[in-house]
Parts: C-alpha cells; structure tokens; sequence
C-alpha cells in the first residue's frame, strides 16, 4: 500500500481558472487534481486531494493527517496569512508539510507577506503556478524516503 499524502486547499482556491486568471493562470483545481494524482502515482504516493472555504474543516483535514497521511501538501489561500488555528494544527499532527501559494504571494500586497503557515512548514513554494503541486510532491516523496535524492526534478 502506498503512503498517503494529504493535498489539502483552503477557500476560493475552488475557483482556479475562474478567479483573476491573470494571477493564478487558467487551470482548474480539477487540473491540478488530476496532474498531482498522476505524479503521486509515480511516486509511490496516494494523493488525498480536497478543498473546503472552511477554516474548521481544514484544520479538522490537518488533525486528520495524523494518523492518515504521511504528509501534507497545503494551500490555505488566504488562511495562510490570518489562523493561528491552522498553525497549531500543523504543529500537532507531527507529519511533514510543504505550504504552497500560486502566485508569488511577497510581490503582493503587504498583509500577503506574513504566512502563519511558513512558520511550521517543512518548506515553502510560491510563484511558481500550479506546478508548485508537483515540486512539493516531488519534495514530500523525498522527505518521507519514497524518491532517492537527485540534482534535477523531471516535470
């Protein structure tokens, strides 16, 4: 049985390819669902891939993982920059995470620049469009011991 892995995306990231497409490009959440289970596949990984606008739900999800998941592939939107809940989750639940953000959250407005999501995140991915899910996967899979380490990253 593969390990599980925990893609967890917080609010208004249900309107990938709708909302400002010229910040967050044109692929769907359903897109990016679908390219991160076909490189969890080839990682050895069962990708767990959810969405809520909910801040409870989420931090439920992060509790979750605990026991669930091996890790955690998290896009809290703009949760990131406002719940101490979400933090304390993470903390709690003990299983590597990698917080990442589609656009370049630090070339944005001020109040994007602080991530309460950074400070217990195994690493962070941002600017780098939805192919930030896939670099997190690839670096996830490293962490938990599923892809041996290497210079390069095929995309």
């Amino acid at each position: 049985m593969n390990p599980v892995v925990f893609i967890l995306n917080g609010p208004n990231l249900n309107l990938l390819g709708v909302r400002e497409p010229s910040v967050y490009g044109s692929a769907t959440l359903s897109d990016v669902e679908a390219r991160t289970r076909t490189v969890g596949e080839s990682l050895g990984l069962a990708v767990d891939f959810r969405q809520t606008n909910h801040e409870g739900v989420l931090v439920d999800w992060i509790q979750e993982a605990r026991t669930a998941a091996k890790g955690i592939i998290l896009n809290a939107g703009g949760l990131s920059h406002t719940s101490v809940s979400i933090q304390d989750a993470i903390r709690s639940a003990g299983v590597r995470t990698i917080e990442v953000h589609v656009s370049n959250i630090h070339a944005r407005e001020s109040f994007r620049h602080h991530s309460y999501v950074s400070a217990v995140a195994d690493g962070v991915i941002v600017g780098l469009g939805v192919e930030g899910y896939e670099f997190a996967l690839h670096a996830l899979a490293r962490r938990i011991g599923r892809e041996a380490p290497s210079d390069t990253i095929a995309i």
